[in-house]
């Protein structure tokens, strides 16, 4: 972890990746519905930032905005996303195809039906890089076939001209990391990509892109459920609650002392933490539907910490240089970590 951190860093005063207060909604014939609601977070180059969050909390579906991959008919985004400088909320089509698998590439969170089962394995990653990259036929199935060696497909001079129901889910989802890495991307979103494969294959997924993140200086913005997966990973951590941010900040810092009272929930949770013997404990409730956010704090209702004053509207406010809380008692409150401080 240490040379990613390092790598961040160096480049602080230049992210690679700036959101600024983004927010989602979906239009129907009633209206609106809000998604999320003023998500702003930074990505440097080479870093790997971890979202986290219960189902339901806005992790997706901000990671597609990114891409310009919402349904243009209904989804509203408002708010700038900036790559290298660069608004891709404003960007025409044709621009952002272009930069979609070439400078930031997706890991979508479904191995088994991310693949077009009618075409091979080689012809959807040669057709990927050579959208993108002026080289031949030739050369780009010998690109594929290094890309599948570098994800660790045995005989991949063989299995490229495999189709996708020829491979296992471990497998498959090692082929959609290696179509998303195939033009060398500065920045590569992970949606989940762990999800519907066993622990074994999970831990080999997660070694192999922190292994080709610090090889290439790949960025890495990893969403998912998993806190432990983001403590081995990552170096910052974003928790998401009803589609907003409420804590950002450090990963070592969440661990020892969370800020946030979801955050301490989501961290108390986690069944190696709990005692032997005693009730695992959980969040009480769920998050609420969209169209029926609570007005102040939108954790209020689920939280043991909660008191007058939350029912008002709670900024995300700095607590130090590198840390931002969205709750007025995050200064006073003792909240469990994973580790002790």
């Amino acid at each position: 972890m240490a040379q990613h951190t390092a790598r961040a860093r160096d480049a602080q005063d230049a992210p690679l990746l700036s959101v600024e207060n983004l927010s989602i909604a979906f239009a129907h014939p009633g209206g609106e519905t809000a998604i999320t609601r003023d998500v702003s977070f930074t990505v440097a180059p080479g870093e790997r930032v971890g979202v986290v969050g219960e189902s339901g909390c806005g992790k997706t579906v901000t990671g597609l905005a990114l891409l310009g991959l919402l349904p243009a008919a209904t989804a509203r985004v408002r708010g700038a996303i900036r790559f290298q400088g660069e608004d891709l909320s404003t960007l025409p089509a044709s621009r952002l195809r272009r930069l979609r698998g070439s400078e930031i590439s997706m890991i979508f969170q479904e191995p088994m039906s991310a693949l077009d089962p009618v075409f091979t394995i080689g012809e959807q990653l040669t057709e990927t890089l050579r959208s993108h990259r002026k080289v031949s036929r030739k050369e780009a199935r010998e690109r594929a076939i290094e890309a599948l060696a570098e994800v660790g497909i045995p005989s991949p001079d063989q299995r490229i001209d495999d189709y996708p129901y020829q491979f296992s889910g471990g497998m498959r989802q090692r082929v959609m990391i290696a179509m998303a890495l195939i033009c060398r991307p500065k920045l590569v979103i992970a949606d989940e990509p762990t999800t519907a494969l066993d622990v074994t294959v999970q831990a080999q997924i997660i070694d192999l892109l922190c292994e080709i993140s610090d090889n290439t200086g790949t960025a890495l913005l990893f969403i998912t459920h998993d806190l432990g997966v983001v403590a081995e990973t990552c170096s910052r951590l974003l928790t998401m609650y009803a589609g907003e941010v409420v804590e950002s900040a450090p990963v070592d810092a969440v661990l020892r002392r969370p800020r946030h009272p979801y955050s301490s929930g989501l961290l108390c949770s986690l069944p190696g933490l709990s005692e032997r013997g005693r009730r695992l404990p959980s969040i009480p409730g769920r998050v609420p539907a969209p169209d029926r956010m609570p007005a102040g704090c939108r954790f209020q209702a689920r939280c043991p910490h909660a008191t007058d004053g939350c029912e008002q509207s709670q900024p995300l406010q700095p607590i130090n240089d590198d840390r931002l809380a969205r709750c007025w008692r995050s200064a006073e409150l003792t909240l469990p970590g994973a580790v002790s401080p």
